[in-house]
């Protein structure tokens, strides 16, 4: 059907499509054929000039199940659909018209809906869709008029509205409550934390009223003539062969059988050979190599080669000068960061350094250096004895070591006791400051302490060894012991036995007798044996030995035998036998840290004093020693010739060198130069001394938070006043005068002179010739590549020497 628009157009509505098309089908038809019927006008029957493309009708889903709509009016009505817009390119767009009733829509149109804004009616109206040729009924609408709320919806808001009221004033009750209560929690915290804050004030106050008159009494009490010095040759054998009593060194040579003559001459063949500087380097250089020639060989080779050469100590300082300068070499080549050099112990050469200053060292320590560290182990040794100390974690109301705090109020009275003197029961008694809560073996470590204060540990006897009585009057005499029949045991725990337990009061007269064979009046049979108890006090010197590396941990095991637990002031944290009326009296836990700053406090002035001495080159009455000065000057030098001018490295390579490798060790061990006992609390406090003394010879930043460790925190103001003295101290001894080879050599000589005959050469090569032994075949392959040692026959000496010592066995 077309109509004529103009002289050149006409507009044509397009034929249907063949029956065989199903109205819905999603998809595209092209027209096979197509023309126009044109007053008889053949031509145009079949017109395909022309591409005419079919798309599928727009469909419309009903409105409801019913075919009825019901709406609001002025909502808009959605006709879901699909095929509502042609896939044609160019965006075709259909022409949608809309009634309701006779009314049309403003339409909206989408891919799969038509949105249509009703106009203002009410009652139900059939909606027509047209669309093109298409007349769509999808059903009805039913739009219903606004009228007023029905009495029911009215009697359902009012309901809800007083349930609404009822609530809200029921929230404002319960928040009136809630925040008279959260005040009197408030007013309780705040009261609490006064409490908290006088009795944290007040532990401050005492401790610093017992620093001022413990500094006095520390200063007055100690005799500085009768700082018990080890003699050299056991200082030396406690720095080079720690932990090892009777080393062979220090003995004769002995060999079994009748090869003793035979041993001794070859030996004497290998000390020329040890003599040899080519022969020494390739020997350490050799081993250093092998792969199971481990650490603790390592020290080993390096502690024997120095005994072996203390006759000649210009010969092994000149040896050592190569050895580091071949490590410094290595270190530099590996690319290794030039910081880490002598960090760690991980060359011979390392080894024999911290040797060589313990050589020359000693004289300086005893003069100088030796005063102001046994002025710091006895602090401490005090200040630690002032308070609680638990005999089996080690945990100590003062101390400088977070890890060794007691954590919580423990109630205890200072005691003195009238001890009968040992040596001559009629001379007058010597009073001696306990506490009520320390144990028995405690309490005679204290006695022997004030009884021979001027004598040496090792001298003394030993608290093991002796039994306390308790005096009553002329006969009346009372054996007190860690643990006997009286000891009390709850549940699974046994306390150990205190002055309190016994009810030992001020003032009582006690005695020190050495234990006897029998138990006092107590037939073996009964439920206390000899035996457990000296089975305890052995583990009781073992938690305090500190050489132990178990003196840390806490001895909390069961007895084997009965699976009890030994408890003394504070039971292991792993265990929560607290009651809980406990928990009232006990503060938080960390605020017991400020007493880490109250013992601080009192230990200043002897961590000052040390650090002082050991960071200056002018002491009293004694020059800087020669070795320091010709070792940092020989460092310098080997940075110059390398071309390292960062100030950093060559700070790092001295502070690794000395204050690392020999003062942190002394500072840690003091038992290596006095003859003391070390206790378990002692040597953590001393441990967070030698920490501090690290980090102030470090150049990098420390950055402080809360997180860090609490040694970190407590000197945290400190350690840059101390970097200062650092590097004044490095600053001062580069501008000394430089020592000549000339007087180092005769300084070295009259050191070798004075203790050539402390340590048995021979027995030091006998040592030494276990290497050799078990590498020969590496040391003689070595030896014959080296044209030096070629030229000397060197590895034919070697074969001697194990022909000679093979001759023997």
């Amino acid at each position: 059907v077309c109509k004529v628009l103009n002289i050149t157009t006409m507009s044509c509505l397009a034929p249907s499509l063949t029956a065989e098309y199903r109205p819905g089908l999603d998809s595209v038809k092209h027209a096979d054929e197509f023309g126009f019927i044109f007053n008889n006008v053949q031509a145009l029957l079949v017109y395909n000039n022309t591409n005419f493309m079919y798309y599928p009708n727009p469909y419309f889903e009903p409105l409801s199940t019913n075919g009825i709509l019901e709406q609001k009016p002025g909502s808009p009505i959605i006709l879901k659909g699909k095929n509502l817009v042609p896939s044609a390119s160019g965006g075709v767009k259909l022409n949608y018209t809309v009634l309701i009733g006779e009314t049309p829509c403003s339409v909206t149109v989408s891919e799969s809906q038509l949105l249509c804004e009703p106009p203002n009616l009410t009652g139900q109206y059939k909606i027509m869709v047209q669309v093109g040729g298409l007349h769509v009924s999808p059903g009805s609408v039913n739009i219903l008029s606004d009228s007023l709320l029905t009495l029911p919806a009215i009697v359902s808001i009012a309901a809800g509205g007083g349930l609404l009221l009822i609530i809200v004033i029921l929230v404002l009750i319960a928040y009136k409550r809630k925040s008279r209560e959260n005040d009197l929690t408030l007013k309780r915290l705040q009261m609490q934390m006064d409490n908290l804050e006088s009795r944290v004030a007040l532990e401050c106050k005492e401790a610093f009223a017992e620093l001022q008159t413990d500094i006095n009494e520390l200063t007055s009490d100690l005799d500085r003539a009768g700082i018990p010095y080890l003699d050299y040759r056991t200082y030396a054998m406690r720095v080079l062969f720690p932990g090892i009593e009777d080393h062979p060194v220090l003995r004769e040579l002995e060999v079994s059988g009748n090869g003793q003559l035979c041993v001794e001459k070859a030996l004497k063949l290998f000390a020329q050979l040890i003599n040899n500087k080519v022969f020494l380097l390739t020997f350490i250089r050799t081993l250093e190599m092998q792969r199971s020639f481990s650490m603790r060989d390592r020290g080993n080779v390096a502690s024997l080669i120095m005994t072996a050469l203390q006759g000649r100590l210009e010969y092994a300082t000149d040896v050592l000068k190569h050895l580091l300068s071949d490590l410094i070499d290595k270190n530099l080549e590996s690319k290794n960061h030039p910081k880490l050099l002598l960090r760690r112990t991980e060359s011979v050469a390392e080894k024999m350094l911290t040797n060589w200053f313990a050589f020359l060292l000693h004289k300086f320590l005893k003069e100088c250096a030796g005063e102001p560290l046994f002025m710091l182990y006895c602090a401490i040794k005090q200040q630690m004895e002032k308070g609680p100390i638990d005999a089996i974690t080690g945990e100590a109301r003062y101390s400088l070591s977070e890890d060794k705090l007691i954590r919580q109020q423990i109630d205890y009275k200072t005691l003195i006791l009238n001890c009968v003197n040992p040596e001559n029961e009629n001379s007058p008694e010597i009073p001696v400051k306990v506490l009520n809560c320390d144990t028995i073996t405690q309490v005679k470590e204290k006695i022997l302490d004030a009884v021979y204060k001027n004598m040496p540990y090792s001298q003394r006897p030993k608290a093991v060894d002796m039994d306390l009585e308790w005096r009553q009057g002329r006969m009346a005499r009372v054996v007190l012991q860690d643990e006997d029949i009286t000891t009390k045991i709850e549940n699974d725990w046994k306390r150990l036995n205190t002055l309190m337990h016994y009810q030992v009061s001020d003032r009582c007269v006690v005695a020190l007798v050495p234990k006897q064979t029998s138990s006092y009046n107590i037939p073996p049979t009964t439920s206390i044996s000899r035996t457990s108890i000296s089975r305890y006090d052995s583990t009781f010197r073992y938690t305090g030995s500190p050489d132990s590396l178990r003196s840390r941990a806490p001895m909390i095991t069961p007895d084997l035998e009965s699976g009890v637990k030994v408890w003394h002031l504070v039971k292991n944290h792993e265990h929560g036998d607290q009651k809980e009326g406990d928990r009232g009296s006990k503060m938080v836990s960390e605020i017991y840290l400020t007493r880490l700053l109250a013992t601080k406090g009192t230990l200043q002035k002897f961590v000052d004093d040390l650090f002082e001495t050991l960071f200056s080159t002018v002491h009293r009455g004694s020059a800087l020693p020669l070795a320091i000065k010709y070792m940092f000057d020989f460092l310098d030098e080997q940075a110059d010739k390398h071309g390292i001018h960062d100030t950093d490295v060559r700070h790092t390579w001295k502070s690794n060198c000395l204050p690392l490798r020999f003062w942190v060790n002394v500072i840690k061990n003091p038992q290596f130069v006095f003859d003391i006992h070390k206790s378990s609390i002692t040597d953590a406090c001393l441990s967070v001394v030698a920490q501090t003394f690290m980090d102030s010879c470090s150049t990098s930043e420390h950055r402080l938070g809360k997180d860090s460790p609490s040694n970190k925190l407590l000197y945290a103001k400190d350690i840059p006043n101390y970097k200062n003295w650092v590097e004044r101290y490095y600053a001062d001894i580069s501008r000394l005068p430089a020592i000549s080879d000339q007087d180092m050599n005769a300084y070295l000589a009259e050191q070798a002179r004075l203790h050539s005959n402390e340590f048995n050469m021979l027995s030091a090569l006998n040592e030494i010739y276990s290497y050799i032994s078990k590498y020969s075949e590496e040391i003689t392959a070595a030896l014959e590549q080296d044209e030096t040692a070629k030229k000397q026959r060197l590895a034919y000496k070697v074969e001697q020497l194990i022909a000679a010592m093979s001759l023997e066995s």
